[in-house]
């Protein structure tokens, strides 16, 4: 689904952000991509959905090298990825449930099918009663949860996340990655970025993969991911 080879990233003439990286993943596969702030995660999660260009290296989503591809067939790709954002991006004068049905509505989904699909998603992450509250009278809490279900809705191909549990409390958190999970199961290829240690050790089943000062480090525990050839269990 994602294939990174000999990637390097830098904004403007500054250093590499992101150094070398090499790594794929399998598709409906479930990992964690942790590292100190400051290490590239989020840089690294903006050229999975399109919104950088490496500076080096080769891309590819979907089998597909997306240096070769036309913009508007990037525009058709972008739309098989979720994405939570850690700063939410939901649309203030948009009702959270209008946030929610965005990607179907774009998609020409039918009005009954988003009602539906809507409401179930917005119980799950347990804003069933503000449905009809706008993003400006909501905690970041209730706004994240709103982003999640966006990102969501539309059953994508691959999911990427930036910090989704960071504004939400510990048993909210443990819900949204059990809806990660279920997604997962579903087909979905699943990458989380986090700094919270506690959250994959929770969940050390899933595969991690770590960056320190732009480079990736360590890939375990499974052999689903490989990086540099060099993919081997951890304890």
């Amino acid at each position: 689904m994602v294939r990174f080879e000999n990637v390097g990233l830098r904004y403007g003439s500054g250093p590499e952000i992101l150094r070398s990286i090499d790594f794929h993943l399998p598709e409906g596969s479930f990992h964690f991509l942790t590292g100190p702030s400051g290490a590239g995660k989020s840089s690294l999660l903006k050229l999975i959905y399109l919104a950088l260009r490496p500076t080096r290296g080769r891309i590819a989503l979907f089998g597909r090298d997306v240096q070769a591809m036309p913009r508007d067939e990037l525009t058709t790709l972008r739309r098989r990825i979720g994405i939570v954002f850690q700063n939410f991006r939901l649309l203030d004068h948009f009702t959270a449930v209008d946030n929610v049905a965005l990607p179907l509505r774009i998609k020409g989904a039918k009005r009954k099918e988003i009602e539906g699909h809507v409401g179930e998603l917005l119980a799950w992450v347990g804003l069933g009663g503000q449905a009809e509250a706008y993003p400006p009278t909501m905690s970041d809490g209730e706004k994240q949860r709103v982003a999640i279900a966006r990102a969501v809705i539309g059953r994508p191909s691959v999911l990427l996340a930036d910090e989704p549990t960071g504004n939400i409390d510990p048993e909210q958190g443990i819900r949204i990655l059990h809806l990660f999970e279920e997604l997962n199961k579903l087909g979905t290829t699943v990458l989380i970025a986090t700094h919270d240690q506690s959250l994959v050790s929770r969940y050390k089943h899933h595969p991690v993969l770590r960056l320190e000062r732009g480079e990736l480090k360590r890939i375990g525990p499974t052999r689903t991911v490989s990086a540099r050839g060099r993919a081997r269990a951890e304890p």
